[in-house]
């Protein structure tokens, strides 16, 4: 019994080990002298034909259908060593035709496929989930295409070499739309930008980056403007490139129109200034290109709005309206501080002197009827200076200042100040002396991440005479050019030095 429970060679031979010659017909198990292959499946005059299992030493394998011995029609491969898988359609091995590939790093990729690699046309998920469909050529995508990516940003156009190069159109998740040429992924040649914050640009572009943009802000006129007690003006302004040529590409940006008064100390009374401040209303000191600080004022300019961009050159019109947090910006974010307005809000900053806005137009803006208002509570002028100058030694008034400069509170024509208030028509109005205009770019978000430096004017009230225009040029041909550049939106020249 032990002998017959043991079996025969011969009888368990052939059930285990597969045959050292190929199946002829039918299913059949075999594997190959180099051991490296093994075939389950069908058979025909001994080749692979039909269905079947073809397995690899290293794990890899195909299952699917063979013709006269070859990989050929429907199947699925799977390679050990990178972990992908596709399933398709096979021509003599190769992927071919149509089918899905599945990566193990993520991703995936449906569409036609060329010896392996995608060549066609596809939909590529990759492993981050972004999304692209479109042609492929050599594995890469090329020609045209759309790509979802994984910040939101959607793009339409040319591919070449997995790049995006040619014409296409890029919408941002935040708004923002580009149209135009690209090259090595990035704006490159002529294209158009609707910004989310309203700012348009269309001219050229190199390297990612507009080729006549803006970088600073100019106001126009004289070096010193005088201006009438009481009077409205108006100040225009205009946005500068590198070499000084107006920024006529770029419309959009919105501009802030804001004042100060000279801080001034007397040399004889350090904690004397012409306007008295109380405590409770201190303010930053205002750094001015003049040579001089300068305390905030308050500014109004009633006829100016925040209009929606205008595209240039026949690009897309739309209005944006200005966020509300822009018209009420706390003035320390104009002293260089980097709070946007929304988050000084927040933060229960409460608005002073809201300055007017205006969104620049081919390179230009215009404030009308600017006036500069009477002093804000808290701001006490100092208008008994003689007694001021009697206590201090007899000394001239412009040895009080530091340079010889003039205080900002001036006495009328004809002598000392009468002892008692201003008339009503002086209460109304700023006083006589030196002030600052600012001009500062509120554009929110900043156009392509930066914000343009703000602008100085150094501006003079003076004494209202009658018939006398609200802007009172200085008298010479300098000055009354530069009146006519004030007025014809074209860049003053440079100062002499």
């Amino acid at each position: 019994m032990a002998a017959a429970g043991e079996g025969t060679p011969s009888s368990r031979g052939p059930r285990r080990d597969p045959p050292r010659r190929p199946p002829r017909d039918g299913y059949g198990v075999y594997v190959y002298p180099n051991s490296f292959f093994r075939y389950e499946g069908e058979w025909k005059a001994g080749r692979k034909h039909g269905h079947g299992k073809l397995l690899f030493k290293d794990g890899s394998y195909y299952e699917g259908a063979f013709v006269d011995g070859e990989i050929m029609g429907e199947g699925r491969r799977h390679w050990a060593g990178s972990g992908d898988t596709f399933s398709g359609q096979f021509v003599l091995g190769e992927p071919q035709g149509y089918g899905v590939m599945e990566y193990k790093a993520g991703g995936c990729y449906e569409g036609e496929v060329s010896h392996g690699m995608r060549e066609g046309h596809g939909f590529l998920v990759d492993r981050d989930g972004q999304v692209y469909q479109g042609s492929f050529h050599d594995n890469k995508r090329h020609g045209p295409g759309q790509m979802l990516f994984q910040n939101g940003d959607k793009y339409d156009g040319d591919w070449v070499r997995d790049r995006r190069q040619g014409h296409g159109v890029l919408r941002g998740a935040d708004g923002s739309t580009y149209e135009g040429q690209w090259h090595s992924d990035v704006f490159s040649g002529l294209g158009s930008m609707a910004h989310c914050s309203g700012v348009t640009y269309y001219g050229l572009w190199i390297n990612g980056h507009p080729a006549e943009q803006a970088t600073r802000i100019v106001i126009l006129g004289p070096e010193v403007m005088e201006v009438a007690q009481g009077s409205p003006f108006s100040v225009n302004v205009q946005l500068l490139q590198d070499h000084g040529e107006i920024a006529k590409s770029e419309s959009g940006r919105v501009l802030q129109i804001s004042a100060g008064v000279r801080y001034v100390q007397l040399s004889a009374y350090s904690e004397v200034n012409f306007f008295k401040v109380d405590r409770d209303n201190q303010e930053t000191l205002i750094q001015t290109p003049f040579g001089f600080e300068c305390i905030p004022y308050p500014v109004s300019s009633p006829a100016a709005g925040v209009p929606g961009p205008r595209a240039a050159k026949g690009g897309a019109e739309a209005d944006v309206p200005l966020p509300r947090g822009d018209l009420e910006l706390h003035l320390g974010a104009l002293h260089g501080q980097e709070d946007t307005p929304g988050g000084l809000l927040a933060r229960g900053h409460a608005p002073h002197c809201p300055g007017a806005c205006q969104r620049v137009e081919q390179g230009c803006a215009e404030f009308t009827d600017v006036l500069l208002g009477p002093p804000p509570p808290g701001y006490h002028p100092f208008l008994f200076l003689d007694s001021l100058h009697k206590k201090a030694g007899g000394r001239s008034r412009g040895g009080l200042h530091p340079r010889g400069t003039p205080p900002t509170t001036q006495e009328p024509p004809g002598g000392s100040r009468p002892e008692g208030r201003a008339t009503e028509e002086q209460a109304a109005a700023a006083h006589l002396g030196e002030y600052v205009l600012m001009i500062h770019d509120l554009t929110t978000p900043p156009f392509l991440g930066r914000r343009l430096p703000p602008a100085f004017k150094h501006l003079r009230v003076v004494a209202k005479r009658a018939g006398q225009p609200p802007h009172v040029p200085e008298e010479g041909p300098e000055a009354s050019s530069s009146w006519q550049a004030a007025h014809s939106c074209t860049p003053e020249p440079p100062a002499p030095r």
